[in-house]
């Protein structure tokens, strides 16, 4: 089954499961829109669930809208210094964050400021971690209704969650706040490793009722 899907800044697990066993193309002609996964994302710290927030410049029109494929970070001040920094400190203790943090590093230098390349970028560096490619196919336009491939743009809010029924894992500070589930893929990766490929391919999503 094909799916429309955002790229979004290293995907919750929920997404990273619906790219790993669907066919994705990804939607590159929506209206950006604020409080979703477009620029932000979750992982576990210390003091529990915690966001990484991308500022972006606002450069909309009268109705300060603009196309997502067309926002740009606002590098004013180092947002990339300081999210690698907190994710160096929540995961430097988990088992697997020695072991892919070369591969993910590199995400956090440099001055690109397109939010929509980036966020493909976080993608490809995942999958390139658990050993698979990502689709590079876009949509041409934008289509309220798409026809020929299932929509699950709807992964994008982040204020509108379902319940995923996450199967729970080893996690960091899991026994000072509990498990919590579908964080980003990060946390999947730096606590379970070689066994997040398989761990996202038997992850139960029906998408169809969602």
């Amino acid at each position: 089954m094909k799916i429309l899907l955002h790229p979004t800044y290293f995907p919750s697990i929920a997404t990273f499961a619906a790219i790993v066993q669907h066919e994705v193309v990804w939607e590159a002609h929506d209206n950006f829109q604020k409080q979703t996964y477009r620029n932000r994302c979750y992982i576990s710290t210390d003091k529990g669930k915690h966001m990484l927030n991308i500022p972006i410049k606002h450069t909309g029109g009268k109705e300060g809208r603009q196309k997502y494929i067309d926002v740009r970070t606002e590098n004013s001040y180092n947002w990339k210094k300081e999210h690698w920094r907190t994710l160096e400190t929540a995961y430097r203790t988990s088992p697997f964050f020695e072991f892919y943090e070369d591969e993910l590093r590199p995400l956090y230098v440099g001055s690109q400021n397109s939010l929509y390349e980036f966020n493909l970028k976080t993608i490809e560096a995942v999958a390139a971690c658990i050993g698979i490619e990502i689709p590079t196919e876009k949509t041409k336009k934008y289509k309220v209704e798409p026809i020929t491939y299932f929509d699950t743009r709807f992964l994008v809010e982040a204020k509108k969650e379902k319940d995923w029924n996450i199967e729970p894992y080893t996690q960091v500070f899991e026994e000072r706040h509990g498990f919590i589930p579908n964080l980003s893929v990060l946390d999947l990766l730096f606590n379970e490793g070689t066994n997040t490929l398989s761990y996202l391919k038997s992850l139960s999503l029906d998408l169809k009722h969602a």
